[in-house]
């Protein structure tokens, strides 16, 4: 089963990405997950092995708890990231569909004498984005409770028969919360959350909301040859856990203190202006530059001007 496409669901033929933007800000948008992908991992040695391989801590989660995590190289290079979640019998890592094929791969390589299974389980969950200032009083009305859901926190619920997992999505704008079910009972919920005033959003207003909120995505602005520092997301990091692959390299730069370049957010007026140029190298280089559309956004964040970028700076 997947994710019921953008192009199953009506939009009305009005909203647009501006509007839909302004919903998730102020109120509540609605968007399929079609791009999210799941592996299961499971073996007696799951925790202890997974554990090695990532640079967060996993060891010490219970039942329904997440931690974000990098992939590393052993040169400390980033190759992938996941949200690793605990279950009683197995952990699931909830990352991008494109990095799945990937990470089963480079994961399958270290797996030697170790009770450990990867599964893509990817087809068999569907799932709906819920996103903004309004999204969990939403969700309370029509029975799926957020009550004392932690970010990177999964909880099961029975809703009208059916299992539903949600979970809650790290945003540091506006709440996200995730709906993770079968086919049938995610587009009863589109269904439903749509007869309640619920925006359905497009790619490119969900796009528009992660460069606002500033959080690099893997193969847009993060590529492999990037360090876990030089991203600012030290959410992914735990520096007391243990050994992992990669881990020299993180540990000797935060002993160091510094990184030679990272990512940075601004605001352009105008037309974007081409690289620089230092000799052969370019000194700043544009990840993101989507034209932003004109609008005005709650007092907790300023308004987007004509462009949002997430921007990776090298030092000449």
């Amino acid at each position: 089963m997947s994710s019921p496409a953008q192009s199953d669901i009506s939009i009305s033929s009005t909203s647009t990405p501006a509007s839909q933007l302004a919903a998730l800000l102020e109120n509540t948008g609605l968007a399929p997950l079609h791009n999210t992908g799941w592996i299961r991992v499971t073996g007696e040695d799951r925790v202890r092995w997974l554990n090695g391989m990532v640079t967060n801590s996993i060891q010490h989660l219970t039942a329904g708890e997440g931690t974000y995590n990098f992939l590393l190289s052993v040169q400390g290079r980033i190759q992938g990231d996941a949200t690793i979640f605990a279950r009683p019998g197995d952990l699931l890592m909830e990352t991008s569909s494109t990095q799945v094929a990937n990470l089963v791969a480079l994961l399958d390589r270290f797996i030697i004498m170790d009770d450990v299974e990867l599964a893509d389980i990817s087809s068999t969950r569907s799932g709906l984005l819920v996103a903004g200032p309004k999204a969990a009083s939403l969700l309370q009305r029509i029975g799926l409770k957020t009550d004392n859901l932690e970010v990177l926190a999964m909880r099961s619920l029975t809703w009208n028969g059916t299992e539903v997992d949600i979970l809650h999505a790290y945003s540091p704008l506006v709440p996200r919360y995730e709906l993770w079910a079968d086919e049938a009972t995610t587009a009863e919920l589109v269904s439903i959350l749509q007869s309640l005033g619920t925006t359905l959003c497009e790619d490119q207003s969900l796009e528009w909301l992660r460069i606002l909120e500033g959080t690099p995505q893997i193969g847009v602005d993060i590529r492999d040859r990037e360090l876990p520092q030089e991203t600012g997301q030290t959410r992914a990091l735990h520096f007391a856990k243990g050994c992992y692959l990669g881990q020299e390299i993180v540990e000797r730069i935060r002993s160091r203190g510094n990184v030679h370049r990272t990512f940075s957010g601004f605001r352009l007026a105008g037309d974007l202006p081409p690289p620089a140029q230092h000799s052969k190298q370019t000194v700043n280089k544009s990840a993101n530059s989507p034209a932003s559309p004109p609008f005005h956004c709650p007092a907790k964040t300023s308004p987007p001007s004509t462009s949002d970028l997430a921007t990776s700076a090298e030092r000449p």
